[in-house]
């Protein structure tokens, strides 16, 4: 009988490694949420005021500059990607790079739903496609930071200053944990669920001047539901990005983000980037010590620094199961099963609401779920 690791006697603090909705900051309780607007119209003064104040902090913590504009929109990074998509596509040839199931996601949307026929650049799970192959006189669609590939672009340096199409990046995993160029950044989406620990349900809808021009002088041929018009007369709807929502927000979503932007706000420059960096260390640490384990994105200069997927060795989909299960009935780890479409392995987020402590104490338990589950 194959002699089992014993159980560790330490748990994580903290076990919620899930990558979205992600762990709440540390400290964070529903008692500490300031409930100033809750039972208020978010079109009341105090319901525009925190509204703008949560469009503020983000503009403050993501350094994003006065040409961008921010605004809360439905339907989470999901629903503000499309409605990037559908008010935006249509006026030039469109390239969707697609490296994971949400790239492939926005290239069914762009071929099935606006029949637009785009030219579409793959690459496998754990790859990234030739970045500089890219045509710009098209417009650009991409995934900063891929979630369930645990694959990233390296930084901005492939979008050229001077381009006649737009760039569109899916964000979601990748704000507030990387530096973005946002000279580089046409549009930009994202939800409060991933590095900021916050609920699901609301997206963040970033436009550049370039793309408030698209949005102008452009009217695509395809009908848009409520829930997607940017556009009054021929002009921009600046109240969407002062607070003014297309439809209801819910309050208390929006008082939650505001006390994880705080939060952020209280570690100082940088400082969810950096609580980023030291969980992604730590976890590259407790891969290099382990024969069994790998990066499913072998390149590190692409590699995530939130969503990190792993390889184990021998692993099929039962396995990985097995392990989650006795890792979530153990208090260990909370849904760290890879991605339903990603190769079989593990993926462990590594967003600034994590603590480092907490990805440390993760390595011993993963050597008794691998061994348990291989023996099961």
């Amino acid at each position: 009988m194959t002699d089992l690791p014993p159980k560790p006697a330490t748990t994580p603090a903290r076990p919620y490694f899930s990558s979205g909705p992600c762990a709440k900051p540390p400290g964070w309780s529903a008692d500490r949420l300031n409930p100033v607007s809750l039972g208020r119209s978010h079109r009341s003064k105090i319901g525009k005021q925190r509204l703008q104040y949560c469009i503020d902090l983000m503009r403050e913590l993501l350094k994003l500059p006065d040409t961008h504009r921010i605004g809360i929109v439905p339907g989470s990074d999901t629903g503000a990607f499309e409605m990037a998509m559908w008010t935006m596509l249509g006026a030039r040839p469109v390239t969707a790079l697609a490296w994971e199931s949400f790239g492939e996601g926005w290239v069914t949307d762009a071929v099935k739903q606006l029949k637009i026929d785009p030219t579409v650049v793959r690459a496998e799970y754990g790859q990234l496609p030739d970045l500089n192959a890219i045509d710009w006189t098209h417009d650009v669609l991409f995934t900063w930071n891929g979630t369930t590939s645990g694959v990233r672009v390296p930084n901005a340096d492939f979008i050229p200053g001077e381009r006649q199409g737009l760039s569109f990046a899916d964000a979601t995993s990748g704000v507030f944990a990387y530096d973005i160029d946002w000279a580089k950044i046409d549009v930009a989406t994202f939800s409060w669920q991933k590095v900021l620990g916050g609920e699901g349900a609301h997206g963040v809808l970033i436009l550049g001047p370039r793309a408030v021009e698209r949005l102008e002088t452009y009217t695509p041929a395809w009908p848009l539901p409520k829930v997607f018009r940017l556009v009054s007369k021929g002009k921009l709807t600046e109240g969407i990005f002062k607070g003014e929502t297309i439809n209801t927000p819910s309050m208390l979503a929006v008082e939650d983000a505001i006390f994880s932007l705080e939060w952020g706000k209280s570690l100082g420059e940088n400082g969810l980037i950096a609580r980023s960096d030291a969980n992604a260390a730590a976890l590259d640490k407790i891969v290099e010590e382990r024969d069994w384990l790998g990066h499913l994105a072998a390149d590190p200069a692409t590699r995530s620094k939130t969503s990190v997927c792993l390889t184990v060795e021998g692993a099929d989909e039962a396995l990985i199961k097995k392990m989650a299960a006795l890792l979530e009935a153990e208090g260990a780890a909370y849904d760290v099963a890879g991605y339903r479409d990603a190769p079989a392995g593990l993926r462990i987020w590594c967003g600034a609401t994590v603590d480092t402590a907490d990805i440390e104490t993760l390595g011993p338990w993963l050597d008794w779920a691998y061994a348990t589950a291989k023996a099961a």
